[in-house]
């Protein structure tokens, strides 16, 4: 049997200098990280990472004002460099130790599309998906269904927008006809004209009606635990939405691609049709495609910016990423989890033997009113 292979040590020189040319290099003990790529994306803000570059960070990683969860400590070691050395000792140490610690249930060949793969992943799918990784994801063999199933955000609003400017041309114009009426299919006695005016009420109506309906897709569907038997259902909900969870900053795959994205707008177009007459359902439709864009934006930002600590979106912020790395059963939707500005829905309470494990103490959750006001990072 080949011996395993060594990881390399550092000397606290080496972590000194690379600290003064901007490298973001944080201890665990002994083990080194370097965060620099990761500092950027970091919920709280990159200065959090840099004031404690060359420090150890054990205490921050188990609080307060939190102890981090499994899949943030997980996360922490995709950017694992090596050993420090010991004082006045160099050495080399083994990968063993560096795996047991990772425990990445790395069940896949990440240099094949993974769509086929998932599936046979069975019993282990569930606990797979919900351990992120930093990297990105192929799932097509090929490039062209590879090349729709990804795309910018900026395209979803180069593409959209055009789309909502006719469509809203087009139904207030017709609308100021008069010749639309609900109940007319039925009969003329009790037919309801539709004035232009009627408009922007269905519009903002459209919006309403998405942010509900993300809600429920998000919370009914897309996280459904699929049966371990069923191939077809895994690969589907790692299709739709397993691939986020799997790698969350993977940017290519934050937003919905235009393509798959107007497959589905023409079901709710076949649906507008038939509930409602012409420019009524029409109207309805554009304001839910505005509401789509805000949440596909909103999705985006709340990955990759940087909200003002205190401010809603800071709070909106704070639950999602709980979503994402902690408990991915519950805050689901970006608007949905606060709908129509609510309160957010609390998370849920683990039984006291379980809050106690120091394994999973990262459960125990902060009342709600304090979730707005303390970021749930990877690092406090």
């Amino acid at each position: 049997m080949a011996a395993p292979p060594t990881t390399r040590s550092f000397s606290r020189a080496e972590l000194r200098a690379g600290c003064a040319q901007g490298s973001c290099l944080v201890l665990t003990g002994r083990r080194l990280y370097d965060l620099s790529a990761f500092a950027s994306l970091h919920p709280g803000g990159q200065q959090v990472l840099l004031e404690r570059a060359g420090t150890d960070v054990s205490a921050a990683l188990d609080g307060p004002p939190h102890r981090h969860s499994a899949n943030a400590r997980r996360w922490l070691q995709q950017y694992y460099l090596g050993e420090l050395e010991s004082d006045g000792e160099a050495e080399q140490v083994t990968s063993a130790g560096r795996t047991a610690i990772m425990s990445p249930l790395d069940l896949v060949d990440w240099e094949k599309p993974l769509l086929w793969q998932v599936g046979h992943l069975r019993e282990k799918y569930d606990e797979w998906v919900h351990q992120p990784v930093d990297r990105p994801i192929r799932l097509f063999h090929s490039d062209l269904m590879e090349f729709f199933s990804r795309t910018t955000w900026y395209i979803v609003c180069i593409f959209w927008l055009p789309v909502v400017f006719f469509l809203g041309w087009h139904c207030y114009t017709t609308l100021a006809q008069g010749k639309t009426q609900l109940f007319s299919s039925f009969t003329s006695a009790y037919a309801i004209p539709v004035h232009k005016n009627c408009f922007p009420l269905l519009f903002v109506l459209g919006i309403f009606i998405w942010s509900l309906l993300e809600y429920l897709i998000h919370r009914f569907i897309f996280h459904m635990n699929p049966p371990a038997s069923n191939y077809y259902l895994i690969t589907l909900h790692f299709l739709m939405h397993g691939q986020h969870h799997k790698s969350p900053f993977d940017s290519s795959r934050l937003v919905f691609p235009p393509v798959p994205a107007s497959l589905l707008f023409f079901v709710f177009y076949f649906i507008a049709q038939l509930l409602f007459p012409g420019e009524f359902g029409l109207s309805i439709l554009c304001g839910g495609i505005v509401g789509y864009i805000i949440y596909d934006m909103m999705h985006y930002y709340l990955h990759y910016g940087s909200p003002k600590e205190g401010t809603y979106l800071y709070g909106l912020k704070t639950y999602h990423i709980k979503h994402h790395f902690e408990h991915q059963e519950a805050g689901e939707g970006v608007e949905g989890c606060s709908w129509a500005l609510g309160p957010r829905p609390p998370w849920p309470r683990l039984p006291s033997h379980q809050v106690e494990n120091p394994l999973l103490n990262f459960l125990k959750p902060n009342p709600v009113s304090r979730g707005c006001s303390h970021l749930l990072s990877l690092f406090p």
